[in-house]
């Protein structure tokens, strides 16, 4: 284990010690906000110290056997070596054991996501790209085995999405698109161009774990603000006649979530209190990971949508990926859907961050 890495686990160990010591405390307990939100944060570093103090036990086990190898006795020497070789596996076991509990990999990684997409600067074209960048994220989870069901599309007037939200469900959905967020930006010619000038125009994509029924996510019916209005875009007869479209309102966070595309007023405001829980899940995910351990700050980034995470080039059919330095002259293959080799290396790079016990901005 690096000393980077390491030095984090012992931050977390101390920070659990000093937890446990405050829950106990009398002040504490008569503070019913403190108590919760101590009690929260130390359950969600708890499985993480109680692996890092077994790893250190092993660690310990092993070094007073590696003493035995220096035996006189030749059968001392012989039950030490294999012990070691025992002791060496069982720690390696319990390395993993922690990168795989600090990447969070049972707790949101197999989660079903709300994936968002906004245009951004650039106009048509932004919300052109915003079509692009759907029907690119369809086409992977199609090549993947997925399902996906739209929410919410909001049409520009000349082509693409403004806005479009589909809701993902399958293997292992988070796990792959959680690098996903962030602003994607596109160099192209416009077809509207007339003197052949590239344009640069960008998107921003969220990717929302869904909540489950087990998530204590508190949404006060008080801190809501819902809104009826007509569905707009394509819908046929339907559209523009009832106000079946549901928009809601968090109030202490501004989040806004949107649903408009059943004709039942009652399913639009399930959907969007779902997406809504998510986002708040997700918010709350954001946080607990601030203030346990930098160690989970990966490729995933902070999720800001300032965050330019890819740019597209169409002359060049170049794709460069930020975070990693990695540029791919394959966007003809990506763009339709084919995002296994960045997928692969921002998952194969998060791991290697992990196991350094490093971050990224």
């Amino acid at each position: 284990m690096q000393d980077r890495q390491r030095q984090h686990l012992e931050n977390i160990k101390s920070r659990l010690e000093e937890l446990n010591s405050l829950l106990s405390s009398p002040n504490i307990v008569n503070n019913v906000e403190l108590m919760r939100n101590y009690s929260k944060e130390s359950s969600g570093i708890r499985e993480i110290a109680t692996l890092f103090d077994e790893y250190l036990s092993l660690e310990k086990e092993l070094e007073e056997t590696s003493v035995l190898r220096q035996d006189p006795d030749k059968d001392v020497r012989d039950m030490a070596t294999a012990e070691l070789e025992f002791l060496k596996e069982q720690l390696a076991n319990k390395q993993e054991m922690i990168q795989k509990t600090i990447l969070g990999q049972s707790s949101t990684d197999n989660r079903n996501v709300y994936l968002e997409i906004r245009a951004g600067a650039g106009g048509n074209e932004a919300a052109i790209f915003s079509g692009d960048l759907l029907a690119m994220y369809q086409r992977y989870a199609d090549r993947r085995g997925w399902n996906y069901d739209v929410i919410g599309i909001s049409q520009s007037e000349q082509g693409g999405y403004k806005q479009a939200v589909i809701h993902v469900t399958g293997k292992e959905v988070y796990g792959e698109l959680k690098f996903e967020s962030g602003t994607h930006r596109v160099q192209r010619v416009p077809k509207t161009e007339a003197k052949g000038r590239l344009h640069t125009s960008t998107c921003t994509v969220a990717i929302i774990p869904e909540a489950s029924p087990t998530d204590e996510v508190e949404i006060k019916k008080s801190d809501l603000r819902i809104d009826t209005f007509r569905a707009s875009g394509a819908g046929g007869q339907h559209v523009n006649k009832t106000d079946s479209a549901i928009r809601i309102t968090h109030l202490p966070s501004g989040i806004v979530c949107e649903c408009q595309e059943d004709r039942s007023q009652h399913r639009n405001k399930e959907k969007a209190l779902a997406i809504l829980k998510s986002k708040l899940l997700q918010e709350g995910i954001r946080k607990q990971q601030e203030e346990t351990t930098q160690l989970r700050k990966s490729l995933v980034g902070s999720g800001e949508r300032a965050e330019k995470i890819r740019t597209y080039n169409y002359p060049q059919n170049r794709v460069t990926d930020h975070r990693l330095g990695l540029t791919l002259h394959a966007l003809d293959s990506i763009i339709l859907g084919d995002l296994d080799i960045l997928i692969e290396a921002l998952t194969t790079e998060e791991k290697n961050i992990i196991a350094s016990g490093g971050t990224v901005a």
